[in-house]
């Protein structure tokens, strides 16, 4: 499932890359003590009960008197030009969840917990086959006009109908009607789906009447269409200024409905918030050091390491700090993955052997100076991710599989090939002409050829502009030694995603993010059916009929132990059919900022919580200038 935190850190970085590091499923949906049939619910958990109890005041990890005021910058990467939400084409403007807001929205301090904000309760059968949202009496649009059931209804028919992955995510969903004066009840075409009521709880609500109405030229609105007229929406914030593609600037709302509601005590305390786009990182850090942006997330574990000495770090005006809060219950597999859909890529040991021509050893030590720690698992850093050989419940689900998978599942535990010595690496290289010879190609002046087309074995990879060029040429070092080309090709941000979203590519360096409870946003990661749609994020295409059953057992878990045993089985079957060579991580933020801000303390357990609960400091900011 999707995030459903508001504007919160979690949701204000990496919204196109890695994206998902808070993506949510179900299993077990309670308030306090489980209610029956009908009951209405304050909130849900996915993995037990909820932490709040019904009528609690406030989030325990706010600071109720955090004082309003102040400006927070940032900087994006690429361009925007759009602010229409729901057109899956385009570079829409971030901070849109500024302005518009959910059913739900979730807590920092649990994981898998919602609670409501536009709706304030729901309540559906035991069978799950349905799900009723009651509205909050009070909740209002910018213009004053309340948020009704028509909104939701329209919301959800113009997302799936104009967005094909919100489409595909929904695609349980048979109907979405008012069932009363403030009451969406979202129907299913199937039962004992548990996540399904939780995922409609964060559909995106957008004002029905003021998209169907007029510009002030007199112009009708078209929700089918891009546009940069600032919009109206019930958030905390609005847009305040745009300049197109460079800059979007967005004011709280100071009447904003919710405020005091208590899902929104302590939060939004910055007067603006404002987003300048930069075309590359360095622009970005140099912006950054010279203090016209305020907040900065390091990427690059070189520029960490060695180009944090200026004049504000050494005289403690900027703040240089480690955060593990975001990462403490999130699972990740990125990596170079390959694009199945290229007949080249069809053999196992074809893509194994990529993996046998990747040091990564030797990539830590001499660019990312030690930080970074090797991915194994498609569930990397939670419970979820498989470790040594499938046991009791896991490997009964396994060998109750209908489709093949590799022998290896079953008798061999995954590892990465290690680089750490000379000898591991020419052992690596060994075994990776074994597993290219056994793929049929044949070693010839030192590149492998294709049999079939007597030409050398040539992989594009493609990068989403140049930071990432270094890394990928320290690879093509490597895969040059067994004989494999690969071709580096640099795009600009909206070349690369008009490619991604083509599935013009063989090779790109991208993957998923997990949390504790996957569930339907495995069949767009994994699903066969996935793999032709466009804007699905099957990156790779993968169709494999072992995968579909197995994440049918994730989603239809009947508990939490069924969900653990058969979320590890599927990772073993993707791992041993080696669609990626993982790559790296860190389980940590590295975070700059300028010291004009403070937070509460201590900081919610599972989020750093920027900008949402942090405030503007007078007094620091006062000696950060002074």
């Amino acid at each position: 499932m999707q995030c459903v935190s508001r504007a919160s850190s979690n949701c204000l970085y990496h919204l196109k890359a890695i994206v998902a590091l808070c993506l949510l499923a179900s299993f077990a949906l309670a308030s306090g003590a489980f209610a029956q049939d009908g009951e209405w619910r304050h909130g849900t958990s996915l993995l037990g009960p909820v932490k709040y109890p019904a009528g609690f005041a406030r989030f325990d990890y706010v600071n109720p008197d955090a004082p309003k005021g102040g400006q927070v910058r940032f900087a994006q990467n690429g361009t925007f030009d759009t602010l229409n939400p729901v057109l899956p084409k385009g570079d829409p403007a971030i901070g849109l969840g500024h302005v518009y807001e959910r059913l739900m929205t979730s807590s920092m301090d649990e994981q898998a917990s919602e609670y409501g904000l536009l709706a304030d309760a729901l309540r559906y059968p035991d069978d799950y086959s349905s799900v009723t949202y009651r509205l909050r009496e009070n909740a209002r649009w910018h213009d004053g006009k309340p948020v009704t059931p028509e909104d939701v209804v329209w919301s959800f028919n113009v997302t799936t109908e104009l967005d094909p992955q919100k489409r595909f995510y929904y695609k349980h969903v048979k109907s979405a009607e008012k069932t009363g004066d403030r009451e969406v009840t979202f129907t299913f075409d199937q039962v004992n789906n548990r996540e399904l009521p939780h995922i409609v709880g964060q559909l995106l609500v957008l004002p029905k009447h003021w998209w169907e109405g007029t510009d002030p030229k007199g112009n009708k609105r078209d929700i089918r269409a891009s546009t940069l007229e600032p919009p109206i929406g019930s958030g905390p914030y609005m847009v305040k200024h745009i300049n197109p593609g460079r800059s979007i600037t967005y004011a709280r709302v100071g009447d904003y409905w919710g405020r005091n509601e208590n899902v929104s005590i302590g939060y939004y305390n910055f007067d603006e918030i404002k987003y300048e786009f930069f075309r590359n990182d360095t622009a970005e850090f140099e912006a950054f050091k010279s203090g016209a942006i305020d907040w900065r997330e390091e990427s690059t574990a070189k520029v960490w390491a060695t180009q944090y000495e200026f004049p504000a770090i050494k005289d403690n005006r900027v703040v240089k700090k480690i955060f593990e809060n975001r990462h403490r219950t999130s699972g990740l597999m990125v990596g170079f993955l390959l694009n199945l859909r290229q007949k080249k890529f069809d053999n196992p040991k074809l893509r194994q052997a990529l993996n046998y021509g990747f040091n990564f050893e030797e990539l830590n030590r001499s660019l990312f100076y030690g930080q970074y720690s090797r991915i194994g698992s498609y569930f990397y850093g939670n419970e979820l991710a498989s470790g040594g050989l499938p046991q009791g419940k896991e490997l009964e689900i396994l060998k109750g599989l209908k489709s093949p998978v590799p022998e290896e599942v079953f008798t061999t535990v995954f590892e990465n090939p290690k680089g750490d010595t000379r000898t591991d690496d020419r052992n690596n290289r060994r075994q990776a002409l074994r597993l290219l010879k056994q793929a049929g190609y044949v070693v010839k002046d030192g590149w492998a050829i294709d049999p079939e087309t007597g030409k050398p074995l040539t992989i594009e990879l493609i990068l989403n502009g140049p930071a990432f060029e270094p890394l990928s040429l320290r690879y093509k070092d490597t895969l040059k030694r067994i004989g494999v080309n690969l071709k580096i090709r640099v795009l600009d941000s909206s070349q690369y995603i008009a490619r991604l979203r083509n599935r013009d590519f063989q090779m790109i360096y991208s993957g998923w993010g997990q949390s504790l409870s996957p569930g339907n946003e495995q069949f767009d990661y994994f699903g066969s059916a996935a793999a032709d749609k466009d804007s699905s994020q099957n990156y790779a295409g993968i169709k494999n009929p072992a995968v579909d059953e197995l994440i049918n057992k994730v989603v239809f878990a009947k508990d939490r132990e069924e969900l653990i045993a058969a979320s590890k089985a599927l990772d073993r079957v993707l791992l041993w059919n080696h669609y990626i060579v993982p790559g790296w991580s860190l389980r940590a933020s590295r975070i700059a900022h300028w010291d004009k801000f403070s937070h509460p303390d201590p900081l919610p357990y599972y989020a750093i919580g920027f900008p949402s609960i942090w405030w503007y400091d007078d007094a620091k900011a006062a000696a950060v200038t002074k």
